[in-house]
Order: C-alpha cells, then sequence, then structure tokens
C-alpha cells in the first residue's frame, strides 16, 4: 500500500516458450526463473497481494515454493505465442477478487529487478497521478544513429534531422527504452485500454543491470553471467 492505495501484483508467466524452451522453469542460477520475480514482488512494500497468471501447473508449483499464489489457470487460448499481454491482465482482473487502486505487472522475464524497483514505479504513477508508469533504461544506442534500410541498401535515417545530424554522444538528448520489466496502471482505467501507455504514462529509471530482459538464449547466457555475481 503507498498513500492509502492498495495494489495488486501480477506475474504472468506461460508454460510454452519457442526461442527458450521452458524458459520460465529453466535455472538461473539454481532457482527457475520464475522464482526471481516472484521474490522481487512479495519483498516490494507496496504490494497488498502477489498472484500468478499461468497455465502451467510446474510454475505454479515453483512459484508457491517461494511464497507466490496462484488463484486460478489461465486458459489455453490465453497462452499462445499469439496472445497478448493485456488480454492476460485482463484475464486475472476479472478473475482475483479484491478491491484495488493499482495493479503491478512484473515480468518473470526481467529477473534482475528490485523490490524498490516495484515500489518506485508505483510510486511514480500515485505521484504524478498518472493513469501510469513503466520502468525504462537509458538507451544503449540512440536513435538519432539508428538506420533503415531501402531496398538497395541505402541508410535512411530513423529519425528525422533537424539540420546536421548530432555526432558526439555528449550533445545527443537523452533517450529511454522500455526494459519490459514493471507496468503499473489504475485499477479502473486499465481494464478499459488495450495498452499500458498513454499521454499521461512516466516512466521510471532503472539501471542497466537490473534491466536484463530474457527473450533469446543469447539473453539467458548473459543473465547467467550477472546472476553468478549476485544473489537472488
Amino acid at each position: 500500500m503507498y498513500q492509502g492505495k492498495s495494489a495488486l501484483g501480477l506475474i504472468t508467466a506461460r508454460g510454452g516458450s519457442k526461442t527458450v524452451p521452458g524458459k520460465n522453469l529453466r535455472p538461473l542460477a539454481g532457482r527457475p526463473l520464475i522464482q526471481w520475480a516472484t521474490m522481487a514482488a512479495l519483498a516490494a512494500n507496496t504490494l497488498d497481494r502477489v498472484i500468478l497468471s499461468t497455465d502451467s501447473p510446474e510454475i505454479v508449483a515453483a512459484a508457491k515454493a517461494v511464497g507466490g499464489e496462484s488463484p486460478f489457470l489461465r486458459p489455453d487460448n490465453l497462452a499462445t505465442d499469439e496472445a497478448e499481454t493485456i488480454d492476460v491482465v485482463h484475464h486475472a482482473l476479472e478473475h482475483v477478487g479484491g478491491d484495488f487502486d493499482f495493479v503491478v505487472l512484473v515480468q518473470p522475464t526481467s529477473p534482475f529487478v528490485a523490490p524498490e524497483d516495484i515500489d518506485g514505479c508505483l510510486k511514480a504513477c500515485a505521484d504524478a497521478n498518472a493513469n501510469s508508469s513503466v520502468s525504462v533504461m537509458r538507451a544503449a544506442k540512440h536513435p538519432n544513429w539508428m538506420y533503415g534500410m531501402d531496398d538497395v541498401n541505402r541508410l535512411l535515417p530513423i529519425m528525422e534531422a533537424d539540420g546536421a545530424r548530432i555526432s558526439r554522444r555528449q550533445d545527443l538528448p537523452q533517450a529511454f527504452a522500455l526494459n519490459g520489466a514493471v507496468f503499473v496502471a489504475r485499477f479502473d482505467w486499465i481494464k478499459l485500454q488495450r495498452d499500458f501507455l498513454d499521454d499521461t504514462t512516466v516512466g521510471y529509471v532503472m539501471p542497466p543491470d537490473r534491466s536484463t530482459d530474457i527473450d533469446t538464449e543469447f539473453d539467458f547466457t548473459l543473465a547467467e553471467a550477472i546472476a553468478g555475481q549476485i544473489s537472488p
């Protein structure tokens, strides 16, 4: 709870994964991946309840082993590669009891998210009186230096240059990217939306070392290198 406002923590983890098979149950430094985000959410000071949405009894068991709660199993149609996260969120909100002011989505693919990141993202939303807030990181590469290609491989700037293109990193404006770790929204607002972002959304900046987002085998390899130097 924060400033008298209650918050529901939601962790979404389906059993299937094509890019990293069995990803959410795969051990990372001796713990199934699902346990990392679950433990962080349970340790956050602002969350009044933390639940898991999954289609997998094995993931339920792994989460419960560290204190997670799974009040329902997700239907098969919401556990496919094509299923959208917002539909999973709406399903969870329809099936959970209680009256909450905020919902806080914590992604298990971001194992190094810290309790203070979860608290900080929610506080950013509440303090700004915004509809939502999302975790971000400073962009590793600035969009001013990014290009597309046409059909003969000519470079096409992603950003339209206003005059000469900026060549010095120090002269570039700050740029941030969603890191996929934490999404916060007002409970009643998100039930009517198809996205966590609108023109009131505020960002909460996380450091690069806590912004790892596991989507490929290479990402998992990087996470293993980081996890080998820290304890969950």
